[in-house]
Order: C-alpha cells, then structure tokens, then sequence
C-alpha cells in the first residue's frame, strides 16, 4: 500500500494522544492544577492533530463530516463517533482535574476505556480488510494497543509501566512482522483465483494491462525492497522500543526522558511507515507486483 504520510501521522500520533489520555482516565500521573492541564493539552493535540491529518488523504475533506452517518458498518464511522465520545468525557473530566481539583474516577475510567475503544477502532479499519492478508490479522489491533499503552505510559512520565510496556510492545511488533510475512502466501490468493481462470491451468500474464500508471497501481501495488524493509525494521525496533528501555533503566534525568520519548515517536513512525508499505493489495496481482 501507498504510506501516505497524512495516514501514518494519523494512525500514530492519534495513537499517542489516546494512550495518553487512557492513563490520565486512570488518575496516572497524580497531578492536578496546571501541570495536569499541560498532560492533557498534550493529549489532546496529539489526538486531535491525528485525527485532522487523517483528512488530508480524503479525496473530497469537506464531506467528511459525512462519514458518522455509516456507524453501522463502517468501522472509520465508529471510530469518528468514538473519537469524539472520548473527547468529550476526558475535558469534562479534565475540567475537574485541571480547575476544580476534583478527580472523577467513574468519569476518569470512562474515558480511559473509550480512549482505548477509540484505537481498537482505528485499527479495524484495516484489519477488517480482506484484500491486504498483512492487516487482515489478530495481531492488528492487538499492536494498535500496544503502541497506544506503552507510548502513553512514556508520555504519562511512568517510567516503571513504561519500560515493561515496551518490551512487551517490541515483542509484538516482532510477531506482527513474522506473521505478516506469511499472511499473503497463506490466504491463497494468486493471479489464478483472481482472474478465476486457474481450472484452465497454469495463469500468468501475457502483458501488463496498460503502459502508464493508475490509481490502483498509486495507491496500492506500492513495493518496498526486502533489504531496505529489513534495515527499516531493524532501525525502527531500536528507536521505537529498545533504546528508549535502555534510557529508562538510567539514573532518572529530564534529558533522558524526553530523549527517549523523542526516539519512540521516531521509531513509531517508522514502524508505522512499514505497515503501510509492506501491506500486499491483491489488486496487485493484475500488475505482476506480487
């Protein structure tokens, strides 16, 4: 798939902004009066600021508003309505927190579980998709949370869940790419099945269908070399989990942290840039690209 980088902004920062405010929900960290507004303006910009990205790949923006009429079976409505939902409940919770020095836990919690709600589904956009195997697994929503959880409890300052969050959030993103790499060749979808000729015997192209480009071709037969895929995983795995770890397990200092909160959001957009364009469209096999 095309890694647009309106979507990968997207699907990051709207994944960190929601993390975080899952663990404000959850009275983490303890603060109120302006410290605790700065934690959720942070939140709340990251969240927002995501969301707004993600209407730059929009073909037509000013009908997006459009979109929260499909709730019933679109998962990107579901995730507009989610999105506001949180949004609402956490400033009203945050209102207290911030101005009254009132924690509402039942408000807090609330909102905790709907931040989480909101990025599970984020992720079932592309998880529900049945023409790209990569997404199309367990594992996908189950990463989205872990990105979320961890780099929350990073930007949270919870030096502690961090750490652990983390490596558990390495590890996962580890299996994804294992299971992913076998997902296209597993859901047996080959020129044959897609043309329905493979009764006829062997199936291959004679000729490309067209000489020039496409939309189709744009936006979904986008190839990555292996090499480079494996440089890129390798890269994004230090910045994105295993050097921030590293710097948590250091004598407690404001450089480290925002040092390794800064090498998490690098990793994460690189990890999240190879979601995108490791995912295999079988549109794809009309063009000889898989």
């Amino acid at each position: 798939m095309h890694p647009a980088p309106s979507v990968i902004l997207f699907t990051s920062f709207s994944g960190l902004g929601f993390g975080l405010l899952f663990w404000l929900g959850i009275g983490f960290p303890g603060v109120t009066g302006w410290v605790a507004f700065v934690f959720f303006a942070i939140a709340y910009a990251l969240a927002v600021g995501g969301l707004l990205a993600s209407t730059f790949h929009l073909g037509r923006p000013e009908r997006a508003i459009k979109a929260f009429t499909q709730w019933r079976t679109s998962w990107l409505s579901r995730e507009g309505w989610c999105a506001v939902t949180t949004l609402l409940v956490m400033a009203l919770y945050g209102a207290g927190v911030v101005f009254l020095d009132q924690r509402w836990t039942a408000l807090g919690l609330i909102g905790a579980i709907l931040s989480l709600g909101t990025v599970f589904t984020t992720s079932m956009i592309y998880a529900q998709l049945k023409t790209v195997p990569r997404w199309r697994l367990p594992l996908t929503p189950v990463l989205f949370q872990a990105c979320a959880i961890s780099g929350g409890a990073l930007l949270a300052g919870q030096t502690a869940f961090a750490t652990w969050l983390l490596v558990a959030a390495g590890a996962i993103q580890i299996a994804y790419w294992i299971t992913g790499d076998w997902a296209f060749r597993e859901s047996g979808s080959t020129l044959a099945t897609a043309t329905g000729l493979g009764r006829t015997g062997r199936v291959r192209a004679f000729e490309p269908p067209h000489t020039g480009t496409n939309y189709l071709l744009r936006e979904f037969a986008y190839v990555v070399a292996r090499k480079h895929s494996q440089r890129l995983r390798l890269i994004g795995l230090i910045l994105f989990a295993a050097l921030p770890v590293v710097l948590l397990t250091l004598p407690f200092s404001h450089g480290w942290a925002a040092l390794a909160v800064l090498s998490h959001i690098i990793g994460l957009l690189c990890v999240r840039w190879l979601f995108f364009a490791e995912a295999e469209h079988v549109v794809g096999l009309y063009y000889g690209k898989r």
